[in-house]
């Protein structure tokens, strides 16, 4: 019988947004494939609790605020004394603000915070996580994009603009470290019925994917956290060890698609 390849043995990694969704379901992924794996969240709790399934020996909670640089620094510096390196930081953590479809209806405040927390926040990581890896002339750093970081009309203003300026971030951030062996990737979702997505919607597991897939390209099919944790790991594995720069989108062909055209809509499923 052959045996399952452990992809992330012996490495060291960072989840900012850890404790559940997609970055639970990663952790959980990352420590089967042989990593150890620090969880930084706000929500204590549930960042405890996964340790402790996922077990002592192979994980750290460290409480978190991404905006906060000394939170950052912390996390980066637990994962470096308590395992001895850093390989892998995941910048998953973000937060959504309340959807209003007129933009003289928004808020200046909720704006700054999405920014704060989905594109400061990932600054910052990656800022601290290159600090340990530059030295060491290795690692990748993986953050959480999302479809709309192409997309416009999906989510709120706030969303849109912070995930497109991830990918920004993350073209520039490759060019400067590529030099030192460092692939710097983003990951760019569609819809998943998280706890985040099913707040913003207002709707139940089931309802966010039924809404989901009503209006996806590719039929048949739901994206789940399983389905972006898999992506990750080969983003953040030696399988990838030529690709950095890169935006991979999980969207089933949503964002090259205007469904204004539908010149290949057949009357009838073959």
């Amino acid at each position: 019988m052959a045996t399952t390849t452990r992809r992330l043995e012996g490495k060291v990694a960072i989840i900012t947004g850890g404790a559940e969704g997609i970055g639970a379901t990663t952790a959980k992924l990352f420590v089967e494939h042989g990593a150890k794996v620090v969880i930084a969240d706000i929500q204590d709790e549930l960042g405890q609790a996964l340790c402790e399934a996922l077990g002592t020996s192979n994980s750290t909670y460290v409480h978190c605020d991404v905006t906060n640089e000394e939170h950052i620094k912390n996390v980066v510096d637990t994962a470096v004394s308590t395992y001895g390196k850093l390989d892998i930081m995941l910048n998953n953590a973000g937060v959504m603000d309340p959807y209003k479809a007129r933009v003289v209806d928004n808020e200046k405040s909720d704006f700054e915070r999405v920014l704060s927390v989905n594109i400061t926040g990932v600054f910052l990581g990656m800022k601290h996580a290159s600090r340990v890896m530059v030295p060491q002339q290795s690692g990748s750093i993986l953050s959480m994009a999302s479809v709309v970081s192409n997309t416009g009309g999906v989510t709120t203003h706030a969303y849109t603009c912070a995930k497109h300026a991830i990918v920004g971030l993350t073209k520039n951030l490759a060019v400067e470290l590529g030099q030192f062996g460092i692939r710097v990737n983003c990951l760019s979702p569609y819809v998943i019925a998280t706890a985040q997505a099913k707040n913003f919607l207002g709707l139940d597991k089931e309802s966010v994917e039924n809404k989901a897939n009503s209006v996806a390209n590719l039929k048949g099919v739901t994206l789940t956290t399983d389905d972006v944790a898999k992506a990750a790991l080969f983003l953040v594995s030696d399988d990838a060890k030529y690709i950095s720069g890169h935006n991979l989108f999980m969207d089933g062909g949503f964002s090259i698609v205007n469904p204004s055209f539908n010149m290949f809509q057949y009357p009838e499923n073959p």
